[in-house]
């Protein structure tokens, strides 16, 4: 049977606007435990930053995380799936564009993102990719 991004994405993805800062992306990730959130502008998808994004491409720099918005962080040039995509399609994007997370956009607007994770655990969860994606993290 044939399975669809929409079985494992993660619906109603964290969004943030272009001019929020750096520091204020990093505070919502530590407080809903996440890895990645979308940059919208109104509703369209304008990018995607992670947290290696921030430390790499912000801090990294010497800027005052509490100025420097997250618009210079993300990815701006994006891979997207549907919902409906079949999920060996999404991953076989994560494949040929080395990327972990790909946002899922339905009539030109966000309403998911699909992990690498994820997928491992729908496949394989036995596998050390599925046991790291669902271990907590020691803090």
């Amino acid at each position: 049977m044939t399975q669809h991004v929409s079985d494992i994405m993660t619906s109603a993805p964290v969004t943030v606007e272009p001019q929020t800062s750096v520091t204020a992306v990093a505070r919502i990730m530590r407080d809903q435990d996440l890895g990645a959130v979308l940059v919208t502008d109104g509703d369209e998808l304008r990018g995607l930053v992670t947290d290696r994004d921030l430390v790499v491409r912000s801090l990294a720099d010497g800027g005052d995380p509490e100025q420097v918005t997250v618009a210079g962080a993300c990815s701006a040039d994006l891979v997207t799936v549907a919902p409906e995509d079949d999920l060996d399609h999404a991953i076989e994007l994560m494949r040929e564009h080395a990327v972990r997370r790909i946002p899922v956009v339905e009539g030109g607007h966000p309403v998911g993102i699909v992990a690498l994770g994820d997928a491992a655990m729908e496949r394989d969860p036995e596998s050390a990719l599925g046991d790291i994606s669902v271990a907590r993290p020691n803090t």
